[in-house]
C-alpha cells in the first residue's frame, strides 16, 4: 500500500520538488520555516517578501530591534514569539558559526524556535540529507487516514513514516502528503470525489460506509 501512496501521488504531482517557501539562502529558509508553524506559507511568502529586503545575514537579524522585528512579522500567528526565536537564533548563528546555518540535526534543534520538522525542512531542502521525514499538519492529517500510521503525536508519526518508507524516498514524500492535503484532502471538508488515492484510502471507504448505514436507516 505504502509503494502505492508514493507513487500515485508523484504521478499526480510531478511538479512539486520541494518546499512551497520563497527563499535564496540557507538562513531564509531557516527563517521563513520558523515562521511558518500554525501560519500557512502563502502568508509567510508575503511576510518574507519584504522581510528579506531588510535583513540580509544573521548579523542583521541579531542587531535589530525586538519592536522593529516585530512589526515586520506582525501579520503571523505567534509572531512576537516567533520574532524571539529568530533574533536569538540569528545571534547564536552568527556568534557560534560565523553566519552559517549549522547543517546537522543536532546543532539545528539547538536553535530557539527550531523543531525537528524545521529542521528536517532546511536538512532536505538546502544539504539535501534526509535525517527525518517533515512532519506538518497536513503529514499527520493524511498519514492516519491512509492508514500509515494509528499515532496522534508528529514525533511517532514520522517514526512509523521512516520504518515504511525507505531514506530516499521522505524528502518526496512529505512534500507529495503536504501538495495533497491542501488542494484535495483537506482538514475540514476532504474532496473524496476528486482523490486519486480514493480506491485504497481507508478514510475514505470507511466514509462510505458511513453513508451506506445513514441510507439504509432511512428505508
Amino acid at each position: 500500500m505504502e509503494r502505492d501512496v508514493l507513487k500515485i501521488l508523484s504521478k499526480e504531482y510531478p511538479e512539486i520538488k520541494g518546499t512551497a517557501l520563497k527563499y535564496s539562502t540557507p538562513l531564509e529558509l531557516l527563517i521563513a520555516t520558523i515562521l511558518s508553524a500554525q501560519t500557512t506559507d502563502e502568508r509567510v511568502n508575503m511576510v518574507t517578501k519584504k522581510l528579506f529586503r531588510k535583513y540580509r545575514n544573521a548579523a542583521d537579524y541579531a542587531s535589530a530591534p525586538l519592536e522593529e522585528l516585530q512589526e515586520y512579522i506582525r501579520s503571523v500567528n505567534f509572531y512576537r514569539n516567533k520574532a524571539r526565536y529568530i533574533k536569538e537564533a540569528c545571534r547564536i548563528i552568527h556568534e557560534e558559526y560565523g553566519g552559517k546555518v549549522p547543517d546537522t540535526m543536532e546543532e539545528l534543534i539547538k536553535l530557539p524556535g527550531v523543531s525537528r520538522k524545521t529542521a528536517n525542512v532546511v536538512l532536505s531542502n538546502i544539504f539535501r540529507k534526509d535525517e527525518g521525514v517533515v512532519v506538518d499538519t497536513h503529514v499527520m492529517r493524511l498519514s492516519r487516514r491512509l492508514g500509515l500510521t494509528e499515532e496522534t503525536k508528529r514525533e511517532k508519526i514520522e517514526k512509523d513514516l521512516m520504518r515504511k518508507f525507505p531514506r530516499e524516498e521522505w524528502f518526496e514524500l512529505s512534500n507529495l502528503l503536504i501538495a495533497h492535503g491542501r488542494r484535495v484532502c483537506k482538514a475540514r471538508k476532504p474532496l473524496c470525489e476528486r482523490c486519486v488515492l480514493r480506491e485504497i484510502c481507508p478514510y475514505h471507504k470507511s466514509m462510505m460506509k458511513e453513508e451506506e448505514r445513514k441510507e439504509d436507516k432511512n428505508i
